[in-house]
């Protein structure tokens, strides 16, 4: 009898662990913001005036460069994006796509996105892709959307 109390002792104190460690529902904005790998996304978010978007109701579904996928866009492109508010308002909301997409709901054509433009979708298996980023994390829900981390970041096309 006391190793089974003390089994479901066990068991308990390991759900309460898990428990506590869970982070609490938050928005997207908030969400993304304890992504380590998304602090230049996050930065540049800020920048641009997004946090409150970010905040809104939604959904949302955000693609979200990585901070690796900021490093290979080229100095002189991110420079010019950082001095042109206008610009680098444009180049994120390209990644932001109106209602909840989750991995498993990604369907292959386009999606319209905050910026105007449409964005194409596909998906193979498990391997989704968003115009010619691939998604390397998928399904970081928020309140208000979900996100999935991408190797790439999308550049609108030119009007």
């Amino acid at each position: 009898m006391i190793r089974r109390t003390s089994l479901i002792a066990l068991a308990a104190s390991a759900l309460l662990a898990a428990c506590a460690t869970t982070p609490t529902p938050a928005p997207l904005a908030e969400t993304l913001a304890r992504e380590p790998q998304l602090s230049t996304f996050n930065r540049l978010v800020a920048q641009a005036g997004l946090t409150d978007t970010l905040r809104a109701a939604g959904p949302f579904t955000v693609f979200a460069p990585s901070d690796d996928a900021f490093k290979a866009v080229p100095a002189k492109t991110m420079e010019a994006l950082v001095a042109d508010p206008a610009q680098l308002k444009a180049v994120l909301g390209y990644h932001i796509v109106e209602g909840q997409v989750t991995a498993a709901d990604v369907k292959p054509g386009a999606a319209k996105t905050r910026q105007g433009a449409s964005v194409a979708l596909a998906k193979a298996g498990s391997f989704v892709t968003v115009d010619d980023a691939v998604v390397q994390q998928t399904d970081i829900l928020a309140t208000n959307g979900v996100a999935h981390v991408v190797d790439r970041v999308l550049m609108p096309p030119k009007k």
